[in-house]
């Protein structure tokens, strides 16, 4: 029987697929998962003891609606290639678009799986039923997601060791507040990031050089289902939007968006070859996030402001040279990446100190995905 991590039910059937599956994994695709720079997906761990003290009663109405809808599991089997899926002349791919796209795949995969792992130890930490089952039902989607950018990996001749993974790759902790504003823009950004290009190859099919983009509506509907429970989660404590908090706010915003235009500039072939501009998609995801986050920050940043394509043009030079000098090595490299460094500090706290757009959050806080 073909069983495949699209048709799993919970996380742990997921996981157990993939772990069968792990003869076929690459050392070379597990090594560049494994990589722990500010551009990489991290692993995440947290007090879960405090997120097990949740009291979801102030939102309950919209966490019933919402966990209803999640359990009636709409994408279920939907990751997986069907008659949709085009043959992909890997050998043929342009090798610098082949390399570029590749590490999109690898980097996509491991940030998925992270959320999964992140997830999948609440849900075994906790006893609250409320976010031991949300946490179940969102690493469901994330396994499945992993899964899936793994099937394609595979045609390349690679995969991700995610059961490696989850042993070897260094967990970073962050306290809960944390958790929620970062996986919240992580959730939501990724929304933003799916639906312009898949808005994108729908007008321009010629662009879809990859068949994986045919399932990025659903693939982002998950994410934006995701982000809807922690907007909810922040929610039921208001202190964790107001007063100082703010500040952390606008740190997790900036830091999202700026690591988001470092690594997109990275790639300049993958988004030539989908035709589109780095510097406009950037923007777009920008501003259909900020848009989105109104729903529970009560701010936004202000990207039209002159000093921030500055900032991010600042901050995008100095991470180029510092990879440049760590690969020059020596003293020489060193002094050169600490003056990076200290270039990409200056560029990010540009950014940073420009002045945020306040505004009312809504009475509210569920979304709809319209874009």
């Amino acid at each position: 029987m073909n069983v495949h991590t699209a048709d799993a039910t919970t996380v742990e059937e997921g996981l157990a697929i993939q772990e069968s599956q792990a003869v076929l994994d690459s050392e070379t695709a597990t090594a560049v998962a494994m990589q722990d720079t500010l551009l990489t997906p991290r692993f995440y761990t947290t007090d879960f003891e405090e997120l097990d003290s949740i009291d979801v009663s102030p939102v309950r109405t919209d966490w019933d609606a919402l966990i209803a809808e999640m359990k009636a599991d709409p994408n279920k089997g939907h990751f997986k290639k069907d008659e949709n899926w085009d043959t992909v002349d890997w050998d043929g791919m342009e090798p610098a678009l082949k390399k570029e796209f590749i590490d999109f795949l690898i980097s996509s995969c491991t940030a998925e799986f992270s959320g999964c792992v992140l997830y999948k130890e609440m849900k075994r930490r906790g006893a609250n039923k409320d976010v031991t089952e949300l946490f179940q039902l969102m690493a469901r989607d994330e396994a499945r997601h992993a899964g899936f950018i793994n099937d394609a990996l595979r045609e390349a001749g690679i995969a991700v060791n995610l059961g490696f993974l989850t042993q070897k790759k260094k967990y970073t902790y962050f306290r809960p507040k944390f958790i929620y504003y970062a996986t919240y823009l992580s959730e939501k950004i990724g929304y933003a990031r799916y639906i312009t290009i898949f808005r994108h190859l729908q007008e321009n099919p010629e662009r879809r050089f990859h068949p994986i983009f045919k399932w990025f509506e659903e693939w982002c509907n998950d994410e934006f289902r995701h982000g809807e429970a922690f907007a909810l989660l922040m929610k039921t404590d208001p202190r964790l939007t107001s007063g100082g908090n703010v500040l952390w706010i606008k740190f997790f915003l900036t830091a999202v968006f700026a690591t988001m235009h470092v690594r997109d500039h990275q790639r300049p072939a993958f988004h030539e070859a989908l035709g589109v501009d780095t510097d406009w998609y950037g923007h777009e995801v920008f501003r259909k996030t900020s848009d989105l986050s109104k729903q529970i920050f009560p701010i936004t940043l202000d990207i039209d402001h002159p000093r921030w394509a500055k900032g991010l043009k600042m901050l995008q030079r100095a991470s180029a040279d510092m990879d440049a000098a760590k690969r020059k090595g020596g003293l020489g490299g060193k002094l050169a990446e600490a003056s990076a460094g200290a270039r990409a500090a200056t560029a990010f706290a540009m950014l940073y100190t420009i002045p945020a757009k306040r505004h009312e959050v809504p009475a509210s806080t569920r979304l709809e995905p319209v874009y």
